[in-house]
């Protein structure tokens, strides 16, 4: 099997291990699974992209091409299904499925792929997020009963898991908190592999999310773009895979364009800006971040773990604190560039090698450790 398509005149690398990797094209997860791809190539580890939910754009299809093998599955995503009963059939198609690809191992990118799978492979399952500790940060009441299914399915998924990975050490407090103590549990940090930087920066705030989620908190930016005195681009999607939607009256937003559009943006914006009240990890700060921007982000703990003493905070229920904060850059040429170095120094921590080398360690540990005892 060809598994990676090599451009001609160069040779293939070999393929010690192969990674049967579950991928969606609707959130971070797909950012994630190609960047991890692409670094885990240099460890001569291929991988197939089992694809679930919303088919991918043209370009996201044609990324994941470049990278590995793909195999789209007509199976929903557990947070856009609508009960427990739509997604019984998948772990056994996923255990099937990396049969029939010679995988070494299962990683799944939703904890709940893994409950009730059956499969002698290792299984590692990622927790990006899920409703659970979404719901967690954003209401301060019960989980709603027609959610229990899901976390549930999460739970299960993360005890038959013989490895559990979340981002950062904040996310991994909310998955404890909300399904107690993960003794399989490891922190890897998400990473880009891109290089952003050199570019002349312009006048005008960026900032880029799937906006109709409530987490990104995109009214606070909307609002708080009235008081700024720099213009305000937001790209990202407003309408969501279950109706949900948002409109912004006060800033330019584009909808959701191709990733390297999202690049081209960041590169040139004096200022990121990343509002969310829910982030697990945040590839928009990273982003922002690699290409030397001044960061804005909310006062939420994923960024104070991962961004203190290199980006402006606020908080993020309050769109005049906000607008006081990228107010302040935009009139401080000193303190952007002060600040856009910090960042840019942070970012370098996340960086693909790093992630990968992470990852296939555990991969190996998973793999060989129990066919040598």
């Amino acid at each position: 099997m060809n598994l990676l398509r090599i451009p001609s005149g160069e040779s293939a690398p070999v393929e010690h291990r192969r990674v049967l990797m579950t991928v969606d094209a609707v959130g971070g997860v797909w950012r994630y699974a190609m960047e991890l791809a692409r670094g885990l190539l240099a460890h001569n580890i291929g991988v197939v992209f089992a694809g679930l939910g919303p088919q991918p754009s043209s370009y996201q299809a044609e990324e994941a091409k470049r990278l590995g093998k793909v195999v789209w599955l007509d199976e929903p995503l557990d947070w856009i299904a609508p009960d427990e009963t739509a997604v019984k059939g998948l772990p056994a198609k996923l255990a099937r499925l990396a049969r029939q690809q010679h995988a070494d191992l299962l990683h799944l990118n939703l904890p709940s792929q893994a409950a009730g799978m059956d499969t002698e492979l290792p299984v590692v399952v990622a927790s990006h997020s899920c409703v659970v500790t979404w719901w967690h940060a954003m209401r301060n009441e019960p989980l709603p009963a027609d959610w229990e299914w899901m976390k549930r399915q999460n739970a299960v998924g993360m005890d038959q898991a013989h490895a559990v990975v979340s981002p950062s050490g904040s996310h991994a407090q909310a998955i404890s908190a909300c399904y107690g103590e993960q003794p399989r549990l490891t922190v890897v940090h998400n990473a880009i592999s891109a290089f952003l930087q050199g570019v002349e920066k312009e006048p005008f705030v960026f900032s880029a999310a799937r906006w109709w989620d409530e987490g990104k908190n995109g009214r606070v930016l909307d609002e708080a773009a009235a008081r700024m005195h720099w213009p305000v681009v937001m790209a990202g999607s407003t309408r969501g895979p279950n109706g949900q939607e948002i409109t912004f009256s006060r800033v330019r937003c584009p909808g959701e364009i191709p990733h390297r559009e999202v690049l081209d943006s960041i590169r040139r914006a004096g200022i990121v800006v990343s509002p969310s009240l829910y982030e697990p990890f945040g590839l928009a700060a990273l982003e922002g971040a690699r290409a030397g921007a001044a960061l804005v982000l909310s006062d939420i703990p994923t960024y104070r773990e991962l961004w203190s003493n290199a980006a402006i905070f606020f908080d993020p229920k309050d769109a005049d604190a906000l607008a006081h904060a990228v107010s302040r850059l935009a009139s401080d040429s000193g303190l952007r560039a002060e600040m856009g170095a910090k960042a840019l120094a942070r970012s370098r921590r996340f960086t693909p090698d790093v992630q990968a080398s992470r990852m296939a360690e555990l991969y190996r540990q998973l793999v060989d450790e129990p066919m040598a005892a």
